[in-house]
């Protein structure tokens, strides 16, 4: 199974893959395997309340519908659309997987 890491540099991309090897091998154990990993992902962009309401009509989801999928509030769609929040932590990655990926990847 080959991972499909894009790494931020060269470098990176090179160290990961060595890694990858070694974990296959079984000299580095799956946490240190998800170390390397962590370090070789690009960042997750930050969602603006544009980006979010944009993302939301794309699907043509409501407020309602959108909390829904991302198991989150209504009020908390509603404050990222108005720009009094901004979404972190696994709120952000499903953003970004259903941005990436579309909806039937997170539903």
């Amino acid at each position: 199974m080959t991972n499909k890491i894009q790494a931020k540099s060269p470098i990176l991309a090179a160290v990961h893959e060595a890694a990858n090897d070694l974990h296959r091998q079984r000299f580095i154990s799956k946490r240190t395997m998800n170390q390397y990993d962590a370090l070789c992902l690009e960042p997750i962009p930050a969602y603006n309340s544009e980006d979010i309401r944009a993302m939301r009509e794309k699907f043509k989801l409501s407020q309602v519908v959108l909390a829904s999928v991302l198991n989150i509030s209504v009020s908390t769609i509603r404050k990222w659309e108005q720009g009094d929040k901004q979404p972190s932590g696994p709120s952000l990655k499903l953003l970004n997987l259903l941005d990436r990926k579309g909806l039937e990847a997170v539903l």
